[in-house]
């Protein structure tokens, strides 16, 4: 998966903005306002942080040793940093971004899931 296909999965999903909260290479996906995916624009290979059911975390990193690792400047316990231009399936790719996306729609206030809902 390359940069422009990222971008383009995670801002598909409903209720998600994307901004440059850090600096102008780091871009940042919210789910009303809650950040569940990051992109430092100029890492090569591509990487990106999503977070991840901690015990999860440590079976992908296991299974693909060295292209899913401990979130970089992140909490290592919650977030892995995916390298997706390389030899992970395409299908894991989507399925750890929905991963991320559906743990922070989950941990939303009632109020932020209805509105979420409604959109």
């Amino acid at each position: 998966m390359n940069v422009e296909e990222y971008r383009d999965y995670c801002i598909a999903k409903k209720g998600v903005t994307e901004s440059f909260p850090f600096d102008e290479h780091t871009l940042v996906f919210k789910v009303m306002g809650k950040m569940f995916a990051v992109c430092g624009l100029e890492r090569k290979p591509t990487q990106v942080n999503l977070k991840c059911d901690p015990d999860r975390s440590v079976e992908l990193r296991a299974e693909y040793d060295g292209l899913i690792i401990p979130g970089w400047h992140m909490s290592k316990l919650h977030w892995n940093t995916v390298l997706i231009e390389e030899n992970l399936p395409h299908g894991l790719i989507l399925e750890l971004i929905d991963h991320s996306y559906e743990l922070i729609v989950n941990s939303l206030t009632k109020k932020l899931q209805a509105e979420l809902a409604a959109l």
